[in-house]
């Protein structure tokens, strides 16, 4: 029996100019190719995070939605009297540089309520209502509203440690109850900006 070899044939006669400018094109294509995944990636995670900042916003609108409806009755039965709810109120005195918006105000003649809502309540959430607060504070001055405001937090997450705070911070706490919500008093008196 006769050995076999297999033979394979390279092609000849190429200059090391030739292979190296293939070399050099390839690499070019490479780095094409990168360019182009890392600017779809970048557009596909800003898509992605337009539509969970989406859902996000329309899963706030719901919990709003939900809690303004039956809010004023349910202080009502804590012995607080808000005849006006009022969600997505706004401040904005560009003259005085005070602007924020508030989810819930509740109104009467003597007292507000401003209730923060949140799917996930988090205590930087709490931080940013007790400013909110004091900004209220700040623009009531200016304009001689002499009424006390108080301060509630809404959320469906809710952490043992969130509700501690809350609590601390003097707010009143709501959450959902099966198809519904309560309302927790703050375990002090509720505090007063």
């Amino acid at each position: 029996m006769a050995d076999l070899q297999t033979q394979i044939d390279y092609p000849r006669g190429l200059a090391f100019e030739q292979v190296w400018a293939a070399l050099m094109e390839n690499r070019e294509q490479q780095k094409e190719t990168e360019r182009f995944l890392k600017e779809s990636l970048k557009e596909s995670s800003e898509i992605l995070n337009k539509k969970i900042g989406s859902l996000t916003n329309l899963f706030g609108d719901f919990t709003v939605g939900m809690i303004v409806p039956k809010i004023s009755e349910k202080f009502y039965e804590l012995g607080l009297d808000f005849p006006k709810a009022n969600p997505n109120a706004v401040v904005n005195d560009k003259k005085n540089g005070i602007s924020f918006e508030i989810d819930i105000m509740l109104e009467n003649g003597d007292k507000a309520m401003l209730v923060e809502v949140k799917t996930k309540l988090t205590a930087e959430r709490i931080n940013i209502h007790i400013e909110r607060l004091e900004k209220m504070r700040r623009y009531a001055n200016l304009h001689d509203d002499k009424r006390a405001f108080l301060g509630a937090v809404a959320g469906f997450a809710i952490t043992d440690e969130v509700r501690e705070i809350a609590s601390k911070e003097g707010f009143y706490l709501i959450e959902p109850d099966g198809e519904n919500f309560v309302i927790t008093p703050p375990n002090d008196k509720p505090k007063e900006w």
